[in-house]
């Protein structure tokens, strides 16, 4: 043989292994399912003082796995590092309010929308900010992007020189470095709870994360003097809502996902589950 048909013969075997692998993931006959969720995101997920978790996801995550008939295992993880450990293969879907970002989606895939809240800020209520205009009105990144961005301009000199918290790695974070780098002082965390401490201490003004996730916060004991300020965000490149995240090759996982949630908006368990955790219907319209 010579060293050209040897260069061909391996060539042609790398390709059977790649295109063998391909076909292995997107036929493989799921039947148990890892899934991560941070377990720090309440209402959407959360640790009880037992250990056990529970929350919008988690109660909707037994809805889905149910009508997939799979057997789902859900383990946690920072949410800063998820993509990357379920790239590595440490479990099989991420379900952690995780929005589905274009940016994201250069790493990996994710499902249909199973909630959309949007971002929003908080403050004390001894802050001038509880004053930022328009407080509750929503703006499109997606189909007004020019509409948003002229409310964020109103709002940039009442924020400016001003401390905020974000979660690292989160939509909040990418609003924040995309539309007011160099009018605030940014500070990241771990979790959102640990920039809402921040918040109460006085460490930084206002935080930015999930509207769902500030109604909920507020409500919470010690957090009395939090409250939702200003406008919130959706759409454009905050994403299309939070999605279940999953590895690129596994297509026929993501076509099961995509069918247990258009069951679970068809026969309201959606709206249910979100009525019961967030006090409003975050079913993706």
């Amino acid at each position: 043989m010579t060293f050209i048909s040897r260069v061909l013969t391996a060539l042609s075997a790398t390709a059977v292994l790649a295109l063998s692998g391909t076909a292995h993931a997107e036929d493989k006959t799921w039947k148990t399912v890892t899934i991560a969720t941070e377990g720090a995101f309440k209402p959407y997920n959360f640790t009880k003082p037992d250990g056990t978790l529970d929350g919008y996801e988690i109660e909707l995550t037994k809805y889905l796995c149910d009508h997939m008939k799979v057997e789902c295992k859900i383990v946690v993880q920072n949410f800063d590092g998820m993509i990357p450990a379920l790239n590595a293969g440490k479990f099989d879907a991420i379900i952690s309010g995780m929005s589905a970002t274009a940016k994201r989606e250069e790493v990996i895939a994710f499902s249909d929308s199973y909630g959309s809240t949007g971002q929003a800020f908080a403050t004390s209520r001894e802050s001038d900010l509880v004053n930022l205009p328009e407080k509750g009105e929503v703006f499109s990144l997606g189909s007004n992007e020019a509409g948003a961005i002229a409310e964020i301009d109103k709002i940039k000199p009442m924020l400016q020189g001003k401390t905020i918290g974000v979660q690292t790695a989160s939509t909040g974070a990418a609003f924040v470095d995309r539309y007011l780098k160099g009018v605030l002082e940014v500070r990241e965390y771990k979790t959102t709870e640990e920039h809402d401490l921040d918040l109460k201490a006085g460490r930084v003004d206002l935080v930015m994360a999930s509207m769902a996730y500030l109604t909920t916060a507020s409500q919470k004991p010690g957090n009395e003097d939090m409250t939702t300020a200003g406008p919130r965000f959706q759409g454009g490149f905050l994403g299309r809502g939070s999605s279940v995240g999953l590895r690129k090759d596994d297509t026929k996982l993501k076509a099961m996902f995509n069918d247990a949630i258009a069951a679970a908006k068809a026969d309201g368990t959606i709206k249910t589950l979100s009525e019961k955790w967030f006090g409003f219907d975050v079913t993706p319209k």
